[in-house]
């Protein structure tokens, strides 16, 4: 799954730098520094799971499993025509974002969206 592709210098609409985030466990994930974008995005509402809401849906449960989303938000493809403000700059050239990247405004209600309708019929 390729997350990010390089593109040609001529293809500048624009760019952000990258920071590197260190969690708690010590390792380290890319993110493009997106909050510029912000401003100009419609905020999607789709609400998230209130851990209490949650825990009562969980307590009637007759199975539970665990599920482990490595890299949940890159799970998601990102429109063609919204990868070009998706771009980050670094030494080895300017890449866009092909899947969803982490720090986008609406990456968490895009994410429970798709959660909601992959498990629509268990929930």
């Amino acid at each position: 799954m390729d997350v990010i592709r390089k593109i040609g210098h001529n293809e500048i609409v624009q760019i952000t730098t990258p920071v590197l985030i260190t969690s708690h466990d010590g390792k380290s994930r890319m993110c493009g520094v997106f909050r510029a974008l912000k401003n100009y995005m419609e905020a999607d509402r789709y609400p998230i799971p209130r851990i209490p809401h949650a825990l009562d849906e969980l307590a009637k449960a007759k199975y539970i499993t665990k599920i482990d989303c490595m890299k949940c938000f890159h799970q998601n493809g990102v429109k063609r025509n919204s990868m070009k403000l998706l771009r980050i700059i670094c030494h080895m050239g300017i890449y866009e974002y092909t899947r969803m990247p982490f720090g986008i405004k609406n990456a968490p209600s895009h994410f429970q969206r798709m959660m909601d309708t992959i498990f629509q019929e268990e929930i």
